[in-house]
């Protein structure tokens, strides 16, 4: 997704109503799946509560891509610390987690989006779904963006009509290839102190696309461990001479 994405939007549960001048929402609402049983202005979130909420979002999501015409999305950005030690047994596990193996820039069916899309809502992982001319982001706190380069009425009515709220605005977690800032960075083995970096400049993103095998619209941002089988391409853009029985490599790229 190195194209640039004109029209976004916030889609959410939150009325924005309930916020101030400086945008900040003032009402005490739910705001993950782990509030299940809490109660919120006299009245318990009940589990059926909170799946008439997850089914909107990942409803209006399913909308968006038919109305975009698109039959599958890149999966990027792929964390996967909810998953450890998971308890099976919880009424927020779903069988159909087991079915899908997660893979950073996996290709994701039509079919198995809705799954992603759950396991996101309800924190067993973070990711993000993309294409070349559209996404699907996650943010803290259940908030939703989407972003595409045409608008189409159709799936902004449809996420109304799921009591969502529609907010045009640019997402958070959108960051422009023009304004991606690169850097190798080095660290002691273990240790998440950076010792140095040094800025990449002279790069193109289809050479770290290929580097790090990834498809042709991976933004290559976030952080790539650099390995001796690929350090000499970096070796190449930096002045540190590279000793990997000193220190560990990463690439790191973000604003």
């Amino acid at each position: 997704m190195h194209r640039e994405i004109d029209y976004q939007w916030r889609i959410t549960k939150y009325n924005p109503a309930y916020r101030n001048a400086e945008r900040h929402y003032l009402r005490d609402e739910w705001t993950s799946a782990s509030e299940i049983g809490k109660s919120f202005h006299g009245e318990i979130l009940t589990l059926g509560d909170y799946l008439q909420v997850e089914n909107a979002y990942v409803d209006t999501v399913m909308k968006c891509l038919e109305v975009y015409q698109i039959e599958n999305v890149r999966l990027i950005h792929l964390e996967t610390y909810g998953l450890s030690d998971v308890d099976k047994s919880s009424p927020l596990y779903d069988a159909a987690f087991d079915t899908i193996s997660l893979a950073e820039d996996m290709l994701v069916t039509i079919a198995q989006i809705p799954i992603v899309c759950k396991m996101v809502l309800r924190e067993f992982i973070h990711c993000q779904l993309i294409t070349e001319d559209f996404f699907v982001q996650f943010g803290y706190d259940y908030y939703m963006y989407i972003g595409a380069n045409s608008i189409q009425q159709e799936a902004l009515q449809f996420a109304s009509e799921q009591c969502l709220f529609v907010e045009q605005m640019m997402s958070p977690y959108y960051l422009s290839e023009k304004n991606v800032i690169r850097e190798v960075s080095w660290s002691f083995p273990g240790e998440a102190i950076i010792e140095d970096s040094e800025l990449l400049t002279d790069i193109t993103l289809e050479e770290l696309q290929t580097i790090f095998q990834l498809s042709s619209i991976h933004p290559v941002t976030g952080s790539y461990k650099i390995t001796e089988d690929n350090a000499k391409f970096f070796q190449k853009k930096i002045k540190h001479k590279m000793d990997f029985n000193k220190y560990e490599y990463y690439l790191l790229a973000g604003s």
